[in-house]
């Protein structure tokens, strides 16, 4: 078994945290992880993504060009990346900023308004996590409890943000159950 996760959006969506998030839930149920972020340009608001690849045998190679799945926080990630997913994955479209779908039939497109959600929540911030939780819901490529735990480890030196957080997990699980 073998799954890549390409993460995409605008620099400062935390876009780079929820795929760490990712691959620490992945290595805390014994599987290898990459996790490789991209630098660049996203700091001053271009289009910051990374991958994940999560595999329960050696990685041969970390660099990969059709991902089984994508979480496209943005437009120019879902127009940049979705025709580059594999068959029968999963892509996750924040339709709170993308008004425009995948247009693919042979994939499971779930359509969730992450930001809108997040404001709902009281911060915007959290809408990486809404985006993040609705996927593994869907995806299943770490169980949710899991999930949970790592986001807590991720937020345990500012605690105050646990609460928010877990209950984006909450509403990203029941906007991928819709």
């Amino acid at each position: 078994m073998q799954s890549e996760v390409m993460f995409a959006g605008f620099g400062g969506q935390g876009i780079l945290m929820i795929g760490k998030i990712l691959a620490h839930a992945a290595m805390e149920e014994g599987y290898e992880v990459v996790w490789i972020p991209s630098y660049g340009p996203e700091m001053r608001g271009g289009t910051a993504y990374c991958t994940v690849v999560i595999s329960d045998r050696p990685i041969g190679s970390p660099i990969i060009k059709n991902p089984m799945h994508l979480i496209a926080m943005n437009r120019p990630s879902l127009e940049k990346f979705a025709p580059t997913v594999k068959p029968n994955g999963v892509i996750l479209v924040n339709s709170s900023l993308i008004p425009i779908r995948s247009n693919r039939t042979d994939v499971d497109e779930l359509i969730v308004p992450a930001t809108d959600i997040a404001k709902e929540l009281g911060s915007i911030k959290a809408a990486n996590i809404v985006a993040l939780s609705a996927f593994v819901s869907r995806s299943k490529v770490v169980d949710f409890e899991r999930l949970r735990e790592c986001v807590k480890a991720e937020f345990a030196g500012k605690s105050k943000f646990i609460p928010l957080n877990m209950e984006a997990m909450d509403r990203g699980r029941a906007a991928a159950s819709r």
